[in-house]
């Protein structure tokens, strides 16, 4: 029931400390083993306090709540729940701070949420006019503040977000000034917050800046604020490059020249980004250690939790007022991490070699790993002299924390998905999925939607688009924020052959067979490697298309292929193999290691995906009037289309997939 300004306000002069922030996995087993892991870092690290993301509406908004009663309750963490004000009105705002309040949450971080779509809020009516359908009261973050504190008084602590180099809601940094953005803080500092946390940042200078401009305000509103900037620890080369482009963090070039010398080697990516972390930390708090105040560091963790345990041990960040882990010995044996590799998104690589790839899985056969309490312990043959002797407990506070970093069996056990890698990696991992915690989104403006994809309104306006990101002449689609990877232009030509047929590619791979890990195109992981591949694609297809296709696939390539279908209805199909199966699509064999599959394409994950999939058509066609074409050109393929993946399991024939789709007419 603590507030976060009363627990900064009674630590020591000069004391640091850290928060956790966690989102709601996608996948109930990786809810199932997100529990573990945040039993396991609570004891180990000993946060502050701890922050949930917030899922506006629906699903994801229960889940938000599910995983701060977790927090909260159950492993009685001092608990802050993220809170989005923007397309959500009222009555959605009311109930969860009344939820949270039953919860004993005393803390709220108020954030605006995406840029607002009014026109969501409007139905439409049965001449076509729109007529407000719910009361909407808030467009900012400051909205929010002024609302809690109007109708909870001082119950809640309240915290804001702000951008040590200024926000902009555009997809370039052009425009973002601090001294732009300084008005509107000082004016959510005065409508109530009680602290700020900011963006992620790797520009040192920038936060000295920002910092060093609140606290010498003529307004003098944040002189004793306290201001928490937000870490993030460095998880591979592609995160990095993702989350800073959507946050419009800078990326200083001696960072990614350091990055750069070892983006072919995710474990090496993962090393160095600790350090680089690490000095950060270092750095900020010496520039705080100017003044006598407590210092904090916030750290976006991703669900992950071996590099952030590495970075809070290393910076010295772990309570003081806790046993010192040095002074326990830990029994596990350290043994270093595998590093992976992963395929593309509409033939955007999710990360490997040269992109660096996001990886989850470490082993070839990819079990529900769940490193449980003491109640489960290893035997041990005892010397005679010491059968007598009670032994001293496993699970002390420094094997605790030398699990999460990794060490030993257990540690492999616990960080088995250490190396994510989005969609197409292990849904057991409470990463699982595009990482950024916040559920579905566009990631963009309403006005950036309309100047990328204008307006259309025949299938044929959106065969259009899909042409254009495939030939480079369109920089994104709603389901791809990156032009294509040079794997992928190795397959151009089918892929614009697919989608000139109206079948909408949205993720595709090309067979490999027994290259080299170091291939400047294909290569990934550790020098001296060998990597393989099954060509895959995943597409969009009316469902009269995928009626004609799937009796294709069956009576003629059964023992080729592999498939799984989902409709925005909820109907799912899968070929009898592929149901409840997971299937490795990339692999690698490397010296003195295992065989290492980093990309799975496997039912439960396919299903989250196709929930999210058709989620993002949904919010795409938010962007226009409700009565509007091209808003019933969306709802018109939600109610028709199917998404389907189809897996050739002949690896050694580049070609196989590709003709059999081509020529099934």
């Amino acid at each position: 029931m603590e507030k976060i300004t009363d627990k900064i306000a009674a630590l020591p002069p000069g004391a640091n400390y850290f928060s956790l922030e966690f989102f709601p996995p996608k996948t109930a087993m990786g809810s199932s083993n997100l529990r573990a892991r945040l039993d396991r870092m609570s004891r180990a690290l000993r946060p502050l306090f701890v922050t949930v993301t917030w899922g506006a509406g629906g699903s994801t908004a229960t889940k938000s709540l599910e995983l701060a009663e977790l927090c909260q309750r159950d492993l009685g963490l001092t608990t802050c729940l993220h809170l989005t004000c923007t397309n959500m009105n009222r009555a959605l705002v009311d109930r969860a701070l009344e939820e949270a309040k039953v919860l004993g949450i005393r803390n709220i971080l108020a954030l605006r949420g995406d840029p607002p779509r009014s026109e969501e809020y409007r139905e439409v009516d049965e001449k076509g006019e729109s007529t407000p359908a719910q009361e909407v009261e808030f467009e900012w973050a400051i909205d929010l503040v002024r609302y809690i504190k109007k109708e909870y008084g001082d119950y809640f602590c309240i915290g804001v977000a702000a951008y040590p180099e200024g926000h902009s809601d555009e997809s370039h940094p052009e425009g973002q000034s601090l001294e732009h953005d300084l008005p509107y803080l000082v004016a959510k500092v005065r409508a109530g917050a009680d602290f700020i946390m900011t963006q992620l940042f790797f520009d040192i200078e920038a936060y000295e800046h920002f910092e060093e401009t609140l606290r010498s305000h003529p307004s003098g509103v944040f002189k004793e604020l306290p201001i928490i900037p937000g870490m993030m620890p460095i998880q591979s080369y592609q995160i990095l490059k993702r989350t800073a482009r959507l946050s419009h963090a800078k990326l200083p070039e001696q960072m990614i020249r350091r990055l750069d010398e070892v983006r072919r080697d995710d474990e090496k990516v993962k090393e160095v980004g600790v350090d680089i972390v690490s000095e950060i930390v270092e750095d900020i708090k010496n520039f705080k250690s100017r003044t006598p105040a407590p210092r904090g560091f916030h750290f976006y963790t991703l669900n992950l939790e071996k590099a952030v345990s590495f970075i809070i041990e290393r910076t010295h960040l772990i309570p003081a007022s806790t046993p010192d882990v040095n002074d326990e010995e830990a029994i596990l044996v350290e043994e270093s991490a595998i590093p992976l590799g992963g395929p593309s998104t509409n033939g955007v690589r999710s990360g490997k070699g040269r992109s660096s790839r996001r990886e989850s899985a470490v082993g070839s056969d990819p079990h529900n790993r769940v490193v449980v309490d003491s109640s489960s312990q290893p035997d041990f043959e005892a010397a005679a002299g010491e059968a007598g002797i009670k032994s001293e407990p496993v699970n002390t506070r420094a094997n605790t924390l030398a699990i999460s970093e990794g060490e030993g069996s257990l540690g492999r056990e616990a960080t088995w998905d250490d190396f994510p890698n989005g969609r197409w990696g292990d849904a057991r991992s409470p990463a699982y999925g595009e990482i950024d915690g916040y559920g579905v989104s566009l990631h963009m403006s309403v006005t950036q939607a309309i100047r990328l994809w204008g307006h259309p309104v025949t299938p044929d306006d959106i065969t259009a688009l899909f042409i254009r990101h495939i030939q480079g002449d369109l920089a994104a689609l709603p389901w791809s924020e990156e032009e294509l990877s040079e794997e992928t232009l190795t397959i151009r030509a089918p892929l614009l052959a697919l989608n000139r047929k109206g079948w909408w590619t949205v993720a595709s791979q090309p067979a490999v067979n027994g290259l080299r890990s170091s291939d400047r195109v294909f290569g990934w992981g550790p020098r001296n490697g060998f990597v393989f591949q099954k060509a895959f694609v995943e597409l969009f297809l009316p469902a009269s298309a995928w009626r004609a296709l799937r009796a294709h696939l069956v009576a003629h390539h059964a023992d080729d292929v592999s498939f799984l279908a989902s409709n925005a209805g909820g109907d799912h199909e899968a070929s009898p193999e592929q149901a409840g199966a997971a299937n490795a699509v990339t692999w690698g064999a490397f010296p003195s290691k295992e065989i290492i599959t980093p990309t799975i394409i496997e039912e439960v994950s396919f299903k989250a995906w196709a929930d999210e999939a058709f989620g993002i058509w949904a919010e795409w066609g938010r962007v226009y009037p409700p009565a509007g074409p091209s808003a019933k050109l969306v709802r018109a393929v939600l109610d028709d289309y199917w998404i389907v993946n189809i897996i050739h399991h002949a690896y050694m024939d580049k070609d196989a997939l590709w003709d059999l789709l081509l020529r099934q007419d």
